[in-house]
C-alpha cells in the first residue's frame, strides 16, 4: 500500500505536528506502507528554517524509509495575520506543483494534516485524478483557532471561512482527528460520523517513564535539588497567554526555592524575555528546546508542568505536549474550561491532572500553591495509568494503520463492483 502525506511540517522538528508526521511516517513504513511525505523544510517553533535547509528550494531525501519531498515556503520572522496567510499560501502552491508532477505515480491514500486548509483544493483534485482515498487528519481547527481566538471578526468573513472548511471537509472521503471533542466538532460541521477515524495523539511509553533519573540535567541547568522546578515546554507563542505565568513568578518572587523555566523557542519568545526583565524576574529561566533523548529528564525534573491555553482555544487545540507529561507521571496544572476535551478528561479521570479556569491569575497561583503543598514523593500515577491504557504509540499506530488498510478495501470493493 502507498500513502502520500501532505504537510507543512516533519521531522526534524522537535515538537508539535511535525514530530508526530515523522513518527507515524517511519512506523508506517515498519508496518510495510511504503510512504511519500510533501512538507516544507523545518522552521517551527522558532519560525526560522533550520540550519541545513534550504526554504527557496525543493529537496527529495530517503530519511529512515520515508522519502521526503521537502518544498519552498515563505517563513516570516514576525508572525502577523497577513503574514501567516502568505506563509501558508507559499506552502499550498509550491506542495501543489509537486503533486502536479507525481499525478501518474498513484498511491492508495494522500492524507492531509491540518493545518493547513490552504492546501485541502490540491489534496482533493490530486485524490480525484488518481483515485486515490483521501484523509484530512485534524491537529487544529484552524478557522475555529483564528475566530476563537479574536484574531479575525466574527461576521461575514467568519461566516464565509466556516462555510468553506465546511465544504472542503465534506470533500474527504474520511477525517481522522485527535479527540473526541473534536470529532464532535467534526460532526457539528457537517462530517458524517461513519467518515470519522480517532486517531490520538501518543506517547512513548516505553522510553518516557517516570523512572528516568533528572539530576543531571537539574546540576547542569545549576539548580539545586531542593529547588521546586515549575515548567512549560514547547511553543511560545501569543496564543497561549504565557504572561500568567509571569504574574505567578512575581508572586513566588521571594521564595528563593520556586523556579519557573520556560523549554522552547517561538514567535513570541523575546517579548517574553523582555516582559520577564522588565520585571526582574530572577527566578524565571528561558532555556532551548532538548533533544528527544533528554526530553524524559525534563520531564521528570519537573514539579509542576503547565499546560496553558487562552478561553476559546482548549476545544480547538488538544496540546500534543499533554501526552508526554502524563507519561512521565507529571503533575501538571492545565488552564481549561470544563466543558472542553481536557475538562472531561480531568472530570472522568479524577488527579489526572489539576484543571482550572483559563485567565485568571489568582486562580493559576492559587493552583500552584495546592500542587507545591500537596506534593509527594515520587511520581503521579494516575497520569501513568492513563498514558499505558490510551496513548501507547504502537496501541495507536496499529489501530490506525488497520483504519487506513480498511478504507483501502473498501475503494477496492467498489472497484470490483462496478467491473462486474
Amino acid at each position: 500500500m502507498k500513502l502520500t502525506l501532505h504537510s507543512l511540517n516533519y521531522s526534524p522538528e522537535l515538537t508539535g505536528i511535525g514530530k508526530y508526521n515523522g513518527e507515524m511516517c517511519c512506523e508506517l513504513v515498519k508496518r510495510g506502507i511504503n510512504v511519500t511525505a510533501i512538507v516544507a523544510p523545518p522552521y517551527y517553533p522558532e519560525w526560522k528554517t533550520h540550519k541545513g535547509f534550504n526554504k527557496y528550494q525543493f529537496s527529495k531525501h530517503q530519511v529512515d524509509g520515508v522519502t521526503v519531498v521537502r518544498c519552498p515556503l515563505y517563513v516570516p520572522k514576525n508572525v502577523t495575520t497577513k503574514k501567516r496567510f502568505m506563509h501558508l499560501g507559499s506552502f499550498a502552491f509550491s506542495s501543489g506543483m509537486v503533486l502536479l508532477s507525481k499525478v501518474f505515480r498513484k498511491p492508495d491514500i494522500i492524507m492531509l494534516v491540518q493545518p493547513s486548509l490552504f492546501c485541502a483544493p490540491f489534496t482533493l483534485l490530486y485524490a480525484q485524478v488518481t483515485g486515490a482515498k483521501s484523509i484530512m487528519h485534524i491537529q487544529d481547527f484552524e478557522v475555529d483557532a483564528l475566530f476563537g481566538l479574536g484574531m479575525m471578526g466574527n461576521g461575514r468573513v467568519s461566516k464565509f471561512a466556516r462555510s468553506i472548511e465546511k465544504w472542503l471537509m465534506s470533500r474527504f472521503d474520511a477525517i481522522s482527528t485527535i479527540s473526541y471533542s473534536m470529532m464532535d466538532n467534526a460532526v457539528a460541521k457537517g462530517v458524517d460520523i461513519n467518515k470519522i477515524i480517532h486517531f490520538p495523539n501518543w506517547s512513548d511509553t516505553e522510553f518516557v517513564t517516570p523512572d528516568t533519573c533528572s539530576q543531571s540535567l537539574k546540576n547542569e541547568w545549576g539548580f539545586k535539588p531542593s529547588d521546586k522546578i515549575i515548567l512549560y515546554a514547547g511553543n511560545i507563542g501569543n496564543k497561549q497567554g504565557l504572561e500568567i505565568v509571569l504574574n505567578a513568578a512575581k508572586h513566588y518572587e521571594n521564595d528563593n526555592n520556586v523556579k519557573f523555566i520556560f523549554v522552547g523557542t517561538g514567535s513570541y519568545v523575546n517579548k517574553l524575555k523582555d516582559m520577564a526583565e522588565q520585571q526582574s524576574l530572577s527566578n524565571v529561566f528561558f532555556k532551548p528546546l532538548l533533544p528527544w533523548d533528554r526530553v524524559p529528564e525534563m520531564l521528570t525534573m519537573a514539579d509542576i508542568h503547565l499546560v496553558i491555553q487562552k478561553k476559546g482555544a482548549a476545544d480547538a487545540v488538544l496540546p500534543s505536549k499533554l501526552t508526554n507529561i502524563l507519561s512521565a507521571g507529571g503533575y501538571a496544572l492545565v488552564t481549561a474550561e470544563g466543558h472542553t476535551e481536557l475538562g472531561k478528561i480531568a472530570h472522568k479521570h479524577p488527579g489526572i491532572y489539576s484543571c482550572i479556569e483559563p485567565e485568571n491569575p489568582s486562580v493559576f497561583i492559587d493552583g500552584i500553591q495546592c500542587l507545591l503543598s500537596n506534593s509527594v514523593a515520587g511520581h503521579n500515577i494516575i497520569a501513568r495509568e492513563y498514558a499505558e491504557q490510551y496513548l501507547s504509540k504502537d496501541q495507536i499506530l496499529n489501530q490506525f494503520t488497520a483504519d487506513i488498510k480498511a478504507l483501502v478495501s473498501t475503494r477496492n470493493l467498489i472497484a470490483v463492483d462496478s467491473v462486474s
